[in-house]
């Protein structure tokens, strides 16, 4: 066998393996689609970047640096680490303000919610004028917080307020509930659920729309009573509008500043001080403020909601795979 008809499988082998090569891919364009959906997406992206990412990384790196008046204008200010949160936690306020957050938010919660509940299945019934009150019912929160909160102020005052005047008329004497240390919280707290209860009230309704009324006749069919209808069949069904009320409600309450700092600037004696009038106090309330410490204290109430918000978001996701 001569050498050249050796090497013509070999050849044609090569060959073959060229042809069945794959032909290079080509990078695909974008579609007139894929422009119109960056384009939609381009504003919100541009609108949470400049208003919450940007302020967020402003607000860590003022809690790592000391920040002074000279300093937050030229923009010098010298790195410090973790100094301010160890000053927050060492500082005497930050067991008191932790407390008073969580007992704060704790039973606005509670009260909003419930509250909230009992007045969804109340106008649930469709009875007559029910929309009339559903809309009344909506006032305090739609007013201006300054006025909702300037309203509460002057109807606790210890002399002249409605409230007091109402616990006379029964024989109860007066209640200093802005300026005793034993009540400016409770102040507070109440103020703040009478705003709260109205958007409890609207996401809860909406949720018991989407209840079918099949299942509470065939519930009454079987001898259910009303609370037996409402502990197996409504709250069970509201569970997933529930647990967002709840999220939105703390992450609302966390934050909540301008009720508490009108009705009594988070005193006396710092009795209803909370991290947000903490952080405030720290950070604009002296005439020698100290930004970094205020920032610190601030990112806490951040870190706070963040866990809240992944443990909703964890628990959606074991409920959508079981």
């Amino acid at each position: 066998m001569s050498p050249t008809t050796e090497a013509r499988p070999a050849v044609r082998h090569h060959s073959g393996a060229a042809d069945a090569a794959p032909p290079p891919r080509q990078r695909r364009r974008p579609t007139s689609q894929q422009w119109a959906a960056w384009g939609f997406l381009a504003p919100v992206t541009v609108y949470l970047a400049l208003f919450y990412a940007y302020p967020l990384y402003r607000n860590i790196d003022l809690s790592l640096r000391n920040y002074t008046v000279r300093s937050f204008v030229q923009g010098n200010a010298p790195f410090t680490g973790l100094k301010n949160y160890l000053t927050v936690f060492d500082d005497p306020t930050f067991a008191p303000a932790l407390l008073h957050t969580v007992v704060f938010t704790a039973v606005c919660l509670v009260f909003q919610y419930a509250i909230g509940l009992a007045l969804a299945v109340f106008f649930n019934q469709h009875f007559r004028l029910s929309a009339t009150l559903r809309a009344l019912f909506l006032v305090p929160w739609l007013l201006p917080l300054i006025v909702s909160a300037s309203t509460w102020s002057w109807m606790l005052n210890s002399d002249s307020g409605v409230v007091n005047a109402a616990l006379h008329a029964v024989g109860i004497g007066p209640v200093n509930w802005l300026t005793s240390p034993s009540w400016s919280l409770a102040s507070v707290i109440i103020a703040n659920i009478w705003i709260g209860v109205p958007f409890n009230l609207v996401v809860l309704y909406s949720g018991l729309q989407s209840i079918p009324a099949s299942l509470y006749e065939a519930a009454a069919l079987d001898g259910a009573n009303a609370w037996q209808r409402f502990w197996r069949i409504t709250f069970p069904l509201l569970r997933p509008v529930s647990a967002i009320t709840l999220l939105l409600g703390l992450v609302y309450t966390l934050k909540v500043f301008d009720i508490i700092w009108i009705m009594t600037k988070g005193g006396p004696a710092d009795s209803s001080t909370t991290f947000a009038t903490w952080s405030y106090q720290l950070g604009f309330g002296n005439l020698l403020p100290a930004f970094g410490p205020g920032a610190a204290v601030g990112n806490l109430l951040v870190v706070a909601a963040l866990m809240f918000g992944l443990v909703h978001v964890r628990a959606q996701r074991k409920q959508a795979s079981s």
